[in-house]
C-alpha cells in the first residue's frame, strides 16, 4: 500500500531521477569501474583476514612478546573489535554522509594502521593498531556492498553481492600464498606492508570513479519531494533511516534473525580462517602444509561465491544459504573423526567448508540488500555485519584457548564451528518461512 501511495505522489519523479545511479547521470562504464573498485577493496578485507593467521605462530615464536596460543588469540580478535564498531557506525555514516565518503574514509584508515602493525614494539601496540585498523575493515564491507547495490539493476542485485564478496576469499588465498613465501625469507613484518597498496592506489581511483549516492543525491530527492504538490503525502510515508527503521515497519524480527544468522557464520568463518593454520599446526603439520590447508579453504570460498551467485538467482538467496550453511557444518564435523592421515578427505572436506561458510555470507549480504529500501540499506547491513563481527571476535578467543590447554584435541575445533555453522542454517530456515508466510497473506494486486 505504501509503495502505491509514494510512487504515485506529485514530485516523486524528480526524487527518483535523484537516486536512480548510473541510468541518470552516472555512465554505466564508469558504475562498473567503480564496482570493480570496491571488489578490490573487498579483496583486502579477506587478505587481513587472513594474514594474521598467517603471521600467529612467527608472533609466538620470534617477536619475544611473551605470547601463547590463548594470548595470540586474544590479539587476534582485536581487529575484530574494531570491525564490529565499525560495521554498525560506518554503515550508518553511509546512509547519512553519503557512500563514497564512508568508503574512503575507511580505506585510508585500515590501510594506514595496518601497514603501522608491521613496525609495532610490542604486543600492546600492535593489538591497538589491529583495532583500529578493524575500525576501517569493518565499515568497508557494508558500505562498499550498498554502493555496488545502488549501481547495478535490483535484479541482479543478489548475485552481484555475492560476486562482490568473491574478493574476501581471493584476498584470503593470496595472503596465505604470500606467506609460503615471505615469512620463511623475510619475517612476518613484510605480510603488513602489502596493505600500502589501498591507500596509494585505491583512494586515487575512488575519488576519481565512486559517485555520491545517497548522501547529497538523497538530500535533492528529499527537497523536490518537499516542494512538490502532494509532498506531504509523500513524506508521511517514505520509510524512515536510521538505526530504529530497522525495528519498525515489520523488519524488527528480520533484522534480529539476519544479525543472529550473520554472528554465528561469521563465527565459523572468522573462526577457520585465523585459526586454520595454528590447528593444523597443533595438530602436526609445519608451516608450509597448514598454509596449504588454508588455500583450501579460501579457494572452497571463491568457489563458493560463483556457485551461490547461480544457485542464489535460481532458486533464492535465503533458501540456498541454508543449504549452504547445513552443508559446511556437517563437512566440519566430520573432520573431528577424521585420521590425520587422511589428508584428501581434509582437504575436501575444508573445500565445502569454504564454499558453506563463505557463499553463506555472500548469500545473506545479498538477502539484506533486497530485503530492505535504499535508505535503510547501509544500516541494515552494518547492523548485521556489526553484531556478526561479535562472533568474529569470539572465534579466535574460544579457539586460542581451546588449543592452549593441550587436553582437549585440536579437531574439536571443528566441532565447534560445525556447529556454530549450523545454528546459522537454523536462523536462515525462519526467514524462509517467514517470507513464503508473508508471500501467502499479501494481497492480489487488482
Amino acid at each position: 500500500m505504501t509503495s502505491s501511495v509514494t510512487s504515485s505522489a506529485p514530485g516523486n519523479e524528480a526524487a527518483r531521477n535523484a537516486t536512480r545511479g548510473p541510468e541518470s547521470g552516472q555512465s554505466r562504464r564508469a558504475a562498473i569501474i567503480a564496482v570493480v573498485i570496491c571488489w578490490g577493496l573487498v579483496v583486502f578485507d579477506g587478505y587481513d583476514l587472513i594474514v594474521y593467521g598467517t603471521v600467529q605462530n612467527s608472533l609466538i615464536e620470534s617477536t619475544g612478546w611473551g605470547l601463547n596460543a590463548a594470548s595470540a588469540g586474544t590479539l587476534g580478535s582485536m581487529a575484530f573489535v574494531g570491525m564490529m564498531l565499525g560495521a554498525v557506525f560506518a554503515g550508518r555514516l553511509s546512509d547519512a554522509w553519503g557512500r563514497r565518503k564512508a568508503i574512503i574514509l575507511c580505506t585510508i584508515i585500515f590501510s594506514v594502521a595496518t601497514v603501522l602493525c608491521a613496525f609495532a614494539p610490542s604486543a600492546l601496540a600492535f593489538g591497538l593498531l589491529r583495532l583500529v585498523a578493524g575500525l576501517g575493515l569493518g565499515g568497508l564491507v557494508p558500505s562498499a556492498n550498498a554502493l555496488a547495490a545502488e549501481l547495478i539493476p535490483s535484479k541482479w542485485r543478489g548475485s552481484m553481492a555475492t560476486l562482490m564478496m568473491s574478493g574476501v576469499p581471493i584476498g584470503g588465498t593470496i595472503a596465505a600464498l604470500l606467506g609460503l613465501g615471505v615469512i620463511p625469507a623475510f619475517g612476518w613484518q613484510p605480510m603488513f606492508l602489502v596493505a600500502i597498496i589501498p591507500l596509494v592506489l585505491f583512494v586515487p581511483l575512488g575519488l576519481a570513479f565512486f559517485p555520491e549516492t545517497l548522501g547529497a543525491a538523497r538530500t535533492a530527492a528529499e527537497d523536490a519531494a518537499s516542494t512538490a504538490p502532494g509532498s506531504e503525502s509523500a513524506a508521511r510515508t517514505t520509510p524512515r533511516g536510521g538505526f530504529a527503521g530497522l525495528f519498525r515497519g515489520g523488519f524488527g524480527a528480520l533484522s534480529i534473525l539476519f544479525a543472529a544468522s550473520t554472528l554465528f557464520t561469521l563465527f565459523a568463518w572468522y573462526g577457520l580462517g585465523t585459526q586454520l593454520p595454528k590447528i593444523m599446526h597443533d595438530s602436526g603439520a609445519n608451516l608450509g602444509p597448514a598454509l596449504t590447508f588454508t588455500i583450501a579453504l579460501n579457494l572452497g570460498a571463491v568457489a563458493g561465491s560463483i556457485i551461490t551467485a547461480w544457485a542464489g538467482d535460481k532458486f533464492g538467496t535465503v533458501k540456498v544459504s541454508v543449504i549452504a550453511a547445513g552443508l559446511a557444518g556437517i563437512a566440519l564435523i566430520a573432520l573431528l573423526v577424521t585420521p590425520a592421515s587422511n589428508t584428501a578427505f581434509i582437504y575436501a572436506a575444508l573445500v565445502i567448508a569454504g564454499v558453506g561458510t563463505h557463499g553463506t555470507q555472500s548469500l545473506v549480504i545479498g538477502a539484506i540488500a533486497s530485503h530492505y529500501p535504499s535508505e535503510l540499506r547501509g544500516t541494515a547491513l552494518g547492523w548485521a555485519l556489526g553484531i556478526g563481527r561479535i562472533g568474529a571476535v569470539l572465534a579466535p578467543q574460544l579457539s586460542g584457548l581451546m588449543l592452549a590447554t593441550k587436553t582437549v584435541p585440536p579437531s574439536m575445533n571443528f566441532l565447534m564451528f560445525g556447529g556454530a555453522a549450523i545454528v546459522s542454517a537454523v536462523f536462515l530456515a525462519v526467514i524462509v518461512a517467514r517470507d513464503l508466510k508473508s508471500r501467502k497473506t499479501a494481497p492480489v494486486a487488482a
